[in-house]
């Protein structure tokens, strides 16, 4: 149609005709020229986007690679360690940076081993480097496993929950460091559970594997900052002696939501399940089923005997990083709490709630057998089994332990690299 309009304009030379023509195109180029400055406009905010998009510490290269030059370097990673889609130790490696060994935390190298599990040294098939286990009975790094090292950098996506061990994991190699005069270096990421504090903080007694310092069970830091809280409160063994570098994320803060590309271990699946973490991993301490096994491992929970209490059921079997699952092929009925990310988020709330575990204590019959040692260590405390005994609610429960989590805001504040949440 364009083209026979055009066609009777070069054959018609009628002065109205003509000027139409002229009009024609003008408007034509006009409307060209309009849609090029929208797509300059469009890439000029999509470039703006993209530089204030959350980038991790690891693909900062140039704010780390200098201090490891021309050094024999360690990692503690797991496959939480990438830079984009691959993981760093390929990227360091491609980048000539001499890779001597690698440690790694619970759940492995690949993340894939079920909680708990006993992860044993190897050799990486892709790279012939040796991988170490700092998880079962070599839980510090020993003198000789770095003394063939100069720097070892640390790299691992936590969730921000005090039982989660690969914070104690960093403790452990922060002190080895320290001893050894080896040099530690800290990739940050964010935090997903970092927009708030909340819960029990750990009473010295009942400190462990999975609570090694009097920090709330959500504390609100990222590795980073906890490395620094740890060496600037004298928290470790020879603090003053560590050598310890942390290298910031770009465009984080306490504020705003991060989606992890990466699950951090096998049950930790989704989004959903991450934010559910915080309270739902306290029924690892009693006789009530969080879902492994299945495909919404924290995201659900529910007991054989709960059958009449709840129509909602699931059942477990065996499966990558929840090998013999409790209740493995047996219908455990509860409750889905939620499945859809920003769902379990608005039911968070910046809080810890014990609504579930005190509601799964309500329902079963024998409540002497529904608690096991494992709960204290959890909680950090004794009080906590005690009060949900006792029949206090949830909400007053949560009340009890606000002093004490107030007490380590003012600790914490003094070591944020980033923006503070407003809440």
């Amino acid at each position: 149609m364009i083209y026979s309009t055009w066609r009777g304009y070069l054959y018609d030379f009628k002065k109205k005709e003509m000027i139409h023509w002229f009009l024609y195109v003008l408007i034509g180029s006009a409307f060209i020229l309009n849609g090029a400055f929208a797509t300059a406009q469009t890439t000029h905010y999509e470039k703006k986007q993209k530089e204030e998009k959350i980038i991790p510490a690891a693909a900062l290269m140039n704010d780390y690679l200098p201090m490891l030059e021309g050094k024999k370097v360690a990692l503690l990673i797991n496959q939480t360690a990438t830079v984009g889609e691959r993981l760093l130790l390929d990227t360091l490696l491609s980048r000539k940076v001499n890779v001597v060994k690698v440690f790694v935390p619970e759940h492995g190298f690949r993340g894939t081993a079920d909680a708990g599990a006993h992860v044993k040294n190897a050799i990486d098939d892709k790279t012939g480097l040796p991988i170490i286990s700092l998880y079962g009975d070599n839980k510090k790094p020993k003198k000789e496993q770095l003394k063939d090292v100069d720097v070892v950098v640390y790299d691992l996506q936590d969730v921000g929950v005090r039982f989660y061990t690969y914070i104690s994991s960093l403790e452990y190699m922060m002190e080895a460091c320290a001893d050894a005069g080896k040099q530690l270096i800290v990739l940050d990421r964010p935090n997903p559970n970092g927009h708030y504090v909340d819960g029990p903080v750990l009473e010295k007694q009942h400190k462990s594997f999975v609570g090694m310092q009097r920090i709330p069970v959500v504390y609100g830091m990222t590795v980073g900052e906890y490395a620094n809280m740890l060496v600037g409160e004298e928290w470790i063994a020879n603090a003053k002696k560590l050598d310890l570098k942390v290298v910031p994320c770009k465009g984080y803060d306490h504020n705003k939501r991060y989606n992890l590309p990466v699950p951090p271990s096998p049950n930790l699946k989704t989004m959903a399940s991450i934010y559910l973490y915080p309270a739902l991993c306290f029924f690892e301490g009693t006789v009530v089923s969080v879902g492994r096994g299945t495909d919404k491992p924290f995201q659900q929970w529910g007991h054989p005997d709960f059958k009449g209490k709840s129509e909602y059921s699931f059942i477990p079997n065996s499966t990558t990083g929840a090998s013999k699952p409790m209740y493995e092929g047996k219908t455990s009925y509860g409750k889905l709490v939620a499945t859809d990310a920003s769902k379990a988020f608005e039911i968070v709330d910046g809080k810890l709630k014990l609504d579930a575990i005190v509601e799964a204590y309500k329902w079963y019959p024998d409540k002497t057998k529904f608690f096991n040692n494992f709960f204290e260590k959890l909680a950090g405390t004794n009080k906590l089994r005690e009060m949900i005994e006792k029949g206090m609610s949830a909400e007053d429960i949560r009340a009890t332990w606000q002093p004490d989590v107030a007490a380590f805001k003012q600790i914490r504040k003094k070591y944020l690299l980033y923006k503070d949440f407003e809440r």
